[in-house]
């Protein structure tokens, strides 16, 4: 009975398992590559949409930016409990001024990342429970509790 139950569990282990990493590719693929094919000052926006597709976000000022996203992320191995590495993490931004005409391109890539640190600080609270709003609170708390007045008091 041992013997069965053991070989039915180690299958399920055993067909789990993958030689090749699992990789999630998500925005614009090869965005390196497609950022050189475009030209300042010579391609338009619909040029710049038919090289990258739809921009991941677009914001609008007073010239129109838009941004494409590409990353990709993997997992380790097994002795490493599936932790996710990032392979890529690109960002194009792309300006068009108000004729359509490609006017600025910047790309960032993973070494341009920003590792931001968080702050350890408390927020201290400021009020103190003497003053109105409290009082009245907690005597509207009270009467909501207690409506009748009759529960014996601590």
């Amino acid at each position: 009975m041992k013997k069965p139950l053991l070989l039915i569990i180690i299958f399920f282990f055993i067909s789990n398992c993958n030689l090749k990493p699992n990789i999630d590719h998500h925005g614009v693929h090869m965005l390196e590559i497609k950022n050189k094919k475009l030209i300042i000052n010579e391609n338009n926006r619909n040029d710049v949409i038919k090289i990258l597709g739809p921009p991941s976000v677009t914001s609008s000022f007073d010239n129109d930016i838009l941004f494409y996203i590409e990353r990709k992320i993997s997992t380790d191995k097994i002795y490493k409990l599936g932790k996710r590495n990032i392979i890529k993490n690109n960002v194009l931004m792309i300006e068009i001024d108000n004729r359509g005409i490609l006017v600025k391109k910047t790309f960032f890539d993973l070494n341009e990342m920003n590792d931001l640190d968080i702050s350890k600080r408390i927020t201290e609270v400021d009020y103190q429970k003497t003053n109105f709003i409290y009082d009245f609170l907690s005597s509207m708390r009270q009467k909501i509790n207690d409506p009748l007045g009759k529960r014996k008091r601590d």
